[in-house]
């Protein structure tokens, strides 16, 4: 099937930016800890150090709530661990990822999302929190946006 329709010839029209001044990155400390990007980058990476860790370290400790409540059946069938000591295995896990992120916030972002993606899936196995799943949503969110700002404002790795 052919089309009798044509291009037309578009030419761009003569159109110039009114007071529009391309901006330059100025990449002097005192410019980048007011630039809103690296900010946000800054947020974000600290915020999901410290997130995690703690959140890992509590596993041990129990003191924000009684973690092995959020266990689905399917995860506990599928640990050779009982809930408790599957528990502290995450909470492990949950800080090593704060330190990857803390090292290597281009590569720990997307750890902490997959990991993220995990518990949303866990919970929704469990059929129940789903409050929870939802808030983990937006904190995996947050990860991936993390892992995106990383690749403006992390320091390569060499």
């Amino acid at each position: 099937m052919t089309s009798d329709v044509q291009p037309r010839d578009v030419q761009p029209r003569d159109v110039q930016p009114r007071d529009v001044q391309p901006r330059v990155l100025d990449a002097s400390p005192r410019s980048l800890t007011h630039n809103p990007s690296y900010q946000a980058f800054q947020i974000l990476h600290w915020g999901f150090v410290a997130a995690p860790f703690l959140a890992g370290l509590d596993k041990f400790f129990g003191f924000l709530t009684h973690w092995e409540q959020y266990m689905s059946p399917v995860l506990a069938r599928a640990s050779p661990l009982s809930p408790h000591s599957t528990m502290l295995v995450i909470g492990i896990v949950e800080m090593i990822a704060a330190v990857i992120v803390a090292l290597r916030p281009r590569f720990g972002a997307y750890v902490v999302a997959a990991w993220l993606a995990g518990i949303i899936l866990n919970l929704l196995l469990l059929g129940a929190y789903y409050d929870v799943a939802l808030r983990d949503l937006g904190l995996c969110l947050g990860a991936l946006a993390l892992g995106r700002l990383s690749e403006l404002h992390d320091r390569p790795a060499h």
